[in-house]
């Protein structure tokens, strides 16, 4: 089977299972899916900057726990229902732990490629009436 044969739902869960072990050891970042075709392509954890202090570099305590990772992979899953007509883009979620809960803010960022939209639009003179010429 090819990934471009999966639902993006099941491409974006298979990302999650990925990070999982990542997840578990971290409390706050944004995890990207950069996506082409409906296909996610790169992905990844932005990872919020680590503490130094005296010279040396703190690594957080903790992670997400089991309930967090499953609670944050359920809303990653239905934040593509905002998704509309676009193939190309990224979407990223950003998460933190406050008070024992995960909070995740996603943002999505529809790509378009004018080159392709050309294609698909006749050329036609645009400015006909205020006697403008297209510059074509």
């Amino acid at each position: 089977m090819k990934i471009d044969e999966l639902s993006l739902a099941r491409q974006l869960d298979l990302v999650f299972k990925e990070l999982d072990h990542e997840l578990s050891g971290l409390d706050s970042g944004v995890v990207f899916v950069q996506i082409r075709n409906n296909v996610i392509g790169k992905f990844g954890i932005r990872h919020n900057p680590i503490a130094g202090r005296d010279g040396q570099m703190d690594m957080e305590e903790g992670g997400l726990n089991e309930t967090q990772r499953t609670s944050f992979r359920a809303m990653a899953l239905e934040t593509l229902k905002f998704k509309r007509n676009w193939t190309h883009g990224e979407i990223s979620y950003d998460f933190t732990v406050r008070q024992g809960m995960i909070l995740v803010d996603a943002t999505m960022e529809s790509n378009y490629n004018m080159a392709s939209l050309m294609i698909r639009y006749p050329r036609t003179n645009t400015y006909k009436d205020s006697d403008m010429e297209s510059s074509s």
